[in-house]
C-alpha cells in the first residue's frame, strides 16, 4: 500500500516537472521572437547620429606664369601737340595677387625713335628672366613717347610727364608711389631727360640712369651744379655709362669729372661700343639689376 502511494506521488512530481520545463521552453521561444522583431537581421541599427563631414580645404592656386604682359595707354594734354602714348610692362603673375604693389622704372627712348625702342632691345625678356630666376624682385616698367627734338623749356613734355603721366600710372597700376621705389632712366636723348629730371626734381626719383646720354644744350654746365645743390639726404642714386667709340664721350667724361670733383656720389662706366642699339642691348640686364638694387 505504501509502495503504491509513493509510486503515485513520484508520478505526479515527474509530470509536474515535465510541464514546467515545457512552459519555460515555450516562454523562451516567445522572448526570442520578441527580440527578433525588435532587431531584424536585415536592417542594422545604430544609436549614433549621422555626421556630415566638412569639405576638404581647397589649396590656393599657385601662379606659374614666367612671362609678363604689356599694356598701352595715352595721356591727353593741351600742352603737347599730340597725346603722350606709353607702354607698360607688368611682371608675370601681376593679376594673381591683387594685394601686391611694385616698384616702377620709367625708361625713355632716343631721338627719332618711339616708346617701343626699349622693348625692341629686349627689356621685357630681360625683366622676365631676372624675375623668374630670383635675381630681382618683380617690378613695373613704363615707356613714354617723346616725339620732339626740342629743349626741355621749349615744349610741355616735362610738365605732362610729371603732372599727368606719373599720377596716371600710380592710379591705374599697383605701384609704390614714393620716390624710393620710382626710378627714371633713358638712352641718348632719353638719358638727357633722365639726368635733367633727376637734377631738377630729386624728390620724385630715387634712382637716375643716363645710358649714353646726349645732354641737353640748355642744361650745359649747369647740370653738375644742380646735382651739387641737392642735399645729400635726398640725392638720388646716379648711374652714367657710355661706349668708348661714342661721339659724346668727351662731354660725358667731363660731366663725370665735374661730379667727382664736387663730391657728388655716382657710378660711371666706360665700356666698349658705339652710340647704338647693340650697345644698349648688351648692357640691358646690368641696367635693370642696378635699378633694382635701389629697392
Amino acid at each position: 500500500m505504501h509502495y503504491k502511494i509513493l509510486k503515485s506521488t513520484f508520478f505526479i512530481l515527474i509530470t509536474a516537472l515535465l510541464g514546467a520545463c515545457q512552459a519555460i521552453q515555450s516562454g523562451s521561444s516567445e522572448v526570442d521572437q520578441y527580440h527578433s522583431a525588435l532587431n531584424p537581421t536585415s536592417t542594422p541599427f545604430s544609436i549614433l547620429p549621422e555626421i556630415t563631414p566638412y569639405p576638404s580645404p581647397t589649396a590656393t592656386p599657385i601662379c606659374t606664369d614666367i612671362s609678363g604682359s604689356v599694356r598701352e595707354g595715352q595721356v591727353l594734354s593741351k600742352k603737347l601737340d599730340k597725346p603722350m602714348s606709353y607702354l607698360v610692362y607688368l611682371p608675370a603673375c601681376y593679376e594673381h595677387d591683387t594685394s601686391l604693389r611694385y616698384p616702377v622704372i620709367y625708361l625713355l627712348h632716343g631721338q627719332n625713335d618711339s616708346e617701343v625702342e626699349w622693348l625692341q632691345l629686349g627689356a621685357a625678356t630681360a625683366a622676365d628672366e631676372l624675375i623668374a630666376t630670383g635675381m630681382t624682385k618683380p617690378f613695373i616698367m613704363v615707356f613714354p613717347y617723346d616725339p620732339s627734338y626740342k629743349q626741355p623749356d621749349q615744349y610741355g613734355f616735362r610738365e605732362v610727364f610729371l603732372g599727368s603721366l606719373i599720377p596716371e600710372i600710380d592710379r591705374l597700376f599697383r605701384t609704390f608711389d614714393d620716390r624710393e621705389h620710382r626710378a627714371i632712366g633713358g638712352m641718348s636723348r632719353g638719358g638727357a631727360w633722365a639726368l635733367h629730371l633727376g637734377a631738377n626734381f630729386p624728390q620724385m626719383f630715387g634712382s637716375v640712369g643716363g645710358h649714353s646720354p646726349s645732354i641737353f644744350f640748355a642744361d650745359g654746365n649747369e647740370l653738375p651744379e644742380l646735382y651739387v645743390s641737392i642735399p645729400r639726404s635726398t640725392l638720388p642714386r646716379i648711374w652714367i655709362d657710355i661706349g668708348d667709340s661714342d661721339p659724346g664721350i668727351k662731354l660725358i667724361s667731363q660731366f663725370h669729372q665735374n661730379l667727382e670733383e664736387q663730391g657728388v656720389k655716382h657710378e660711371f662706366y666706360l665700356n666698349k661700343g658705339y652710340h647704338e642699339g647693340k650697345y644698349w642691348a648688351t648692357h640691358l640686364r646690368e641696367y635693370l639689376l642696378w635699378y633694382n638694387q635701389g629697392w
